[in-house]
């Protein structure tokens, strides 16, 4: 028996010699084939030649190459196609032992010629101990299926039926099929109409694929037409068939239809059937048949699977159905089933996105007890999809995220970068700051490296939750772990910072930014300009404008925006104003043209931000005039007012007394859409309460009411303090007691108008309880509270208490180090600053000005004869607030006038000189009141010359007269 390479070798021998012995003749079809024997000559140098410099082309793997016989078969087959039943045919005898359908296959696809491949194929068919497979019908099925050899294709097949039916009817029989697998029904059924026109039938398995795919494209009616015309023929369906086309027909709703199919195929429900139909059910939303296939299951002793529990959940999810799904959940789990880590994964977001959290955490627990723990996808999807929305999620919910998030550590399993983003904004948005900056730690240690992103994330929640502090540590640790801060993390630390009044470390931040090499924005650039302008610094805001226009970083409408309302909290609305009027090209003014020295500032126009604050601005500096003036402005250019500037209006005419306007404001606002908010109400309701209009008040609460709109503490304040100033304190105790009913709680600002109501009352003492009142509750008292309150016991005679009061002042609630005086008085109106006297001290001192609260207590102390402890406060205020600007004349003057009267005339002349040192000029009555005491104990001549220092200095009489010794 010769082996297959030795017949192979043969084989090539042999076609080498009749390609030599036919290489004179130039008709000879194989003439070129092979190289001849004689020498040639040098060939020239090609491109080709160096291709072994490249790098080598990965050689085919062995599989996916044609075997050497098919080869040689596929050329000898080209060569002597002309002469087939000749030379080809007696070439191709030598090579028939070795005859495959692998090896035909390989030889149809390397010939690719339908004639050569028909005539091949019906030789190699007619080889005794061969027969063709489905594979090489199939490959031939590809040759004839050309679009271009379509007619081609016709006249083979006739060829191919002329010299052997049998295969024919194979082939064609194949061509059906092959249609079917690709999902082609229509052509599939003109396959099959070609099959009967050539006068064959079709076999089993070609009505079963065409019933399989007329049941996969939904085209049932026609599935029944071929399974009829299949059964006349005595065919039977397969298991295969009778499962897809159960399944189209439930799909379709035919659910009867498909068990009637079933009994006349004479086939028994098993649970693989049922599941099929199940599952078409599913997908027609038939729950309820669904269900009773499932107990139709029972009933025939068809026990479900795991892949029936699956595909029911799986319908129930597609649909949204969890309530079927748990139904399903609690049978699978009472059968010994369970779904696989994904399913439980995709149940888990269904019930997350559904907002059943509880039932989700309850199938995380159940994962354990299934054997397949949570994982790093279920921990991710249960955490992000109660922190991944835009609106914070309740507290027990987070709480509930907090819980699962300590389970997920125990796991050793982490957060994505996306959820712990979002993970630490909820936590800092509900004020838990120390876990939001406990699980970056946390989360860095289990090899979680944030990057740019997540750090600029987190400390923008922090800044704007004004936790700058923790955003600096974040800060500092980003730069240790080596991520360099971009230019967006560098602006939100410098607007948090900025806002916080920290703005010389706001400075330190853009300098360390543009040193780094990273280039500020408009952005950068607004924030640093608008802090430094709002905290009254213009020269260091002008610096910034010229630094960001040399930087060609031009400014836009938000920056002048900026600049308009740092002017007008600067307290420089005129220039706001002359800015806004550049802006729309109405001044001439030189003084500002250096805010338009850039380019494109032609395009820019005020925009509703811009308006808002400069009506904001003039109704602050109290020219409510101009500002409704600029409302009509607004209106004109074309830019809607929006509830902002509409609010702004409302206050300032309020402020300003002009109740009738402030309400025309309102109606015009309410004609627009816009609701008026708990701001707008609260300033008309002040309004209203300071004029003793209570009955109009009234009518505005009830509206406020009316339209669900609860009062905050700022309206609840400015009703207490109405009450209070009309005289009606019982009522403002009531209120009080209200508003801690509702759920509001009091600040220091409605406890100290309420304190200063009762003591104007001559209520002190309750004055006094409510003070204690308050400190139990927790609301800790400021400056003014004390200063309220020392007022009105000294002015009764209560100086002991007033004592007491100055001396928790200092221990207590009186700061070392204070960063502004306004940050003290924030929140009382200045008409009530005045009315304490607090406005002048304000304008002449940058912090609070304890000294005052000293020369008060000195002064009710010394007038009540009580000398010793008078002198000892004036020592500790001189030991306390030396630094502070001590110019109290009246404190000095009762001083000085009580030692007289107690003849401790050089203890008088002594506190004279440390008056006129600082810079108190006393007046004549002091100078009298020296000289008498000094005649009384008998010394004529200090008293002579206090005198002849009076001509020669000149002293103020009171209103104003001048005693110069004439």
């Amino acid at each position: 028996m010769i082996t297959r390479r030795a017949a192979a070798v043969a084989l090539r021998t042999s076609l080498r010699r009749a390609c030599s012995s036919h290489a004179a003749n130039s008709d000879d079809p194989l003439f070129g084939l092979f190289d001849a024997s004689a020498p040639h000559p040098e060939p020239r140098l090609l491109p080709k030649d160096f291709a072994f410099i490249k790098d080598p082309t990965p050689a085919l793997p062995a599989a996916a190459l044609p075997p050497p016989e098919a080869v040689l078969i596929s050329k000898a087959v080209r060569a002597y196609g002309s002469d087939f039943d000749g030379k080809a045919e007696r070439f191709l005898r030598r090579y028939r032992e070795f005859l495959t359908d692998s090896l035909v296959v390989a030889v149809l696809r390397t010939v690719r010629s339908p004639d050569l491949c028909v005539r091949f194929f019906l030789w190699a068919e007619r080889q005794v101990g061969y027969s063709h497979t489905g594979a090489c019908y199939d490959a031939l099925a590809d040759v004839l299926g050309f679009e271009d050899h379509a007619r081609t294709a016709e006249r083979l097949l006739r060829e191919i039926g002329e010299d052997d039916r049998e295969v024919l009817g194979r082939l064609l029989n194949v061509l059906v099929r092959r249609c079917c697998r690709r999902g082609l029904w229509d052509e599939a059924l003109e396959e099959l109409g070609r099959l009967k026109d050539f006068g064959y039938r079709p076999s089993a398995v070609t009505y079963n694929a065409l019933v399989q795919v007329l049941a996969s494209a939904g085209q049932v009616e026609m599935g029944f037409r071929v399974q009829k015309e299949m059964s006349a023929s005595g065919f039977f369906m397969d298991r295969s068939t009778i499962g897809c086309f159960a399944e189209a027909l439930c799909k379709d709703g035919r659910w009867t239809d498909a068990l009637d199919m079933v009994e006349r195929e004479d086939f028994k429900l098993d649970t693989v059937l049922c599941t099929q139909m199940i599952s078409g059910l599913m997908e027609a939303s038939l729950f309820n048949e669904a269900m009773s296939f499932l107990h139709r299951m029972r009933c025939n002793s068809c026990i479900p699977n795991v892949i029936t529990y699956r595909t029911l959940l799986s319908g129930f999810l597609k649909k949204k159905e969890l309530g079927w799904c748990k139904r399903i959940i609690n049978m699978m789990m009472a059968q010994g089933c369970s779904p696989n880590p994904s399913f439980f994964n995709s149940l888990v977001h269904s019930y997350c996105s559904a907002e059943d959290y509880a039932y989700a955490y309850k199938l995380l627990n159940r994962m354990n007890t299934c054997g397949c723990p949570p994982g790093y996808v279920v921990y991710n999807i249960f955490i992000g999809s109660i922190c991944g929305r835009e609106q914070l999620p309740k507290p027990e919910l987070l709480d509930l995220a907090e819980k699962v998030y300590e389970e997920m550590l125990v796991a050793s399993c982490v957060l994505n970068k996306v959820n712990t983003a979002n993970f630490v904004r909820c936590l800092c948005g509900v004020g838990k700051f120390e876990k939001a900056f406990q699980i970056m730690k946390e989360m860095m240690r289990k090899g979680f490296v944030p990057d740019a992103s997540t750090y600029y994330k987190v400390i923008t929640f922090l800044c704007q939750a004004n936790k700058v502090d923790k955003a600096l540590l974040l800060f500092e640790e980003m730069k240790r772990a080596g991520v360099n801060p971009d230019v967006y993390t560098y602006t939100i630390l410098i607007d948090g910072f900025c806002k916080a009044g920290l703005i010389e470390q706001a400075q330190s931040w853009f300098d360390e930014m543009t040193s780094a090499g990273c280039s500020p924005t408009v952005v950068t650039y607004t924030a640093l300009l608008h802090a430094y302008l709002k905290s009254k610094k213009l020269l260091q805001a002008n610096d910034i404008f010229h630094r960001m226009v040399d930087d060609a970083c031009y400014p836009n409408a938000v920056t002048y925006s900026a600049l308009i309302d740092g002017l007008c909290k600067a307290g420089e609305v005129q220039k706001a104003c002359e800015i806004y009027a550049k802006l729309i090209g109405a001044s001439d003014n030189v003084e500002t043209d250096f805010y338009f020295e850039n380019k494109g500032v032609d395009t820019i126009s005020p925009n509703v931000i811009t308006y808002g604050a400069l009506v904001d601005g003039l109704c602050k500096a109290q020219k409510v005039a101009d500002a409704h003036e600029l409302l009509y402005s607004m209106l004109s250019a074309g830019c809607e007012p929006n509830q902002i500037v509409y609010d702004a209006l409302i206050d300032g005419f309020c402020k300003f007394g002009k109740i009738d306007n402030a309400q025309e404001v309102f109606l015009r606002m309410t004609k627009c859409g816009y609701l008026p908010s708990v701001h707008t109400y609260t300033s008309l309701i002040d309004r209203m309460f300071k004029d003793g209009r209570l009955d109009l008040a009234m009518k505005v609460l009830s509206q406020m009411l009316k339209d669900s709109c609860s009062p905050n503490v700022v309206t609840y304040t400015a009703m207490v303090d109405g009450l209070c100033k009309i005289g009606e304190t019982e009522k403002a105790l009531n209120l009080l007691s209200l508003m801690e009913e509702k759920g509001c709680s009091p600040n220091v600002v409605t406890y100290t108008a309420l304190i200063d109501g009762l003591g104007k009352a001559g209520k002190v003492d309750a004055s006094l309880k409510l003070f204690t009142q308050m400190k139990t509750k927790g609301c800790a008292p400021n400056y003014v509270t004390y200063r309220v309150l020392i007022n009105h016991c000294c002015a009764v005679g209560l100086l002991d208490d007033a004592h007491l009061l100055l001396d928790e002042m200092k221990q207590t609630h009186w700061p070392k180090y204070l960063q502004g005086y306004c940050s003290t008085v924030q929140g009382f109106s200045k008409k009530f600053l005045a009315s304490l006297g607090l406005l002048e001290e304000m304008e002449s001192h940058d912090t609070a000005p304890i000294a005052h609260v000293y020369g008060m207590i000195i002064d009710s102390f010394s007038k009540a004869g009580r000398l010793e402890t008078a002198l000892e406060l004036h020592k500790e205020m001189m030991e306390v607030s030396s630094p502070l600007n001590m110019t109290s004349k009246g404190m000095y003057t009762s001083l000085i006038q009580a030692l007289c009267l107690s003849s401790q005339v050089e203890e008088a002349i002594a506190l004279h000189i440390e008056m006129t040192r600082r810079g108190t000029m006393p007046d004549l009555s002091l100078f009298v009141c020296l000289i008498k005491g000094l005649i009384e104990v008998d010394k004529w001549n200090e008293a002579l010359q206090l005198c002849y220092g009076i001509c020669q200095e000149g002293v103020k009489w009171q209103g104003n007269k001048s005693f110069d010794g004439g």
